[in-house]
């Protein structure tokens, strides 16, 4: 059981690490190790984010102190990653799971090709 927390904590010191350094991405890490903890695809997904939330808070406050952050662009996107974050968190529950898998997939492969170009 030792080996299995460590294990969790380690990627959870990894997802943090991803989020902080590229901006993103740390969900999509963490959605699978969840998964293959055993968690439901649902509670995979909403546990991420709920996980991923202070991490990218605390980059964020690093950022801002750093003056790395053009408030005219930020605030505007932050707005609207609160309006699009509260719309999923309304339809996760709503949605079949099989289309939350799709979208997720579809999302994760969208970013890799963006990336290799």
């Amino acid at each position: 059981m030792k080996a299995r927390k460590a294990a969790f904590f380690a990627g959870g010191c990894a997802i943090g690490a991803v989020n902080g350094l590229l901006g993103g991405g740390g969900g999509m890490l963490a959605v699978p190790l969840l998964e293959r903890a055993g968690l439901s695809t649902r509670r995979a997904h909403a546990t991420a984010i709920a996980a991923v939330l202070p991490a990218s808070l605390l980059s964020a406050a690093v950022y801002l102190i750093g003056g790395l952050v053009p408030m005219a662009v930020a605030l505007p996107v932050a707005l609207g990653v609160a309006a699009g974050g509260f719309l999923g968190a309304r339809l996760l529950p709503v949605l079949p799971v099989r289309a939350v898998d799709a979208l997720f997939g579809a999302l994760m492969l969208a970013a890799g090709v963006r990336m290799l170009l």
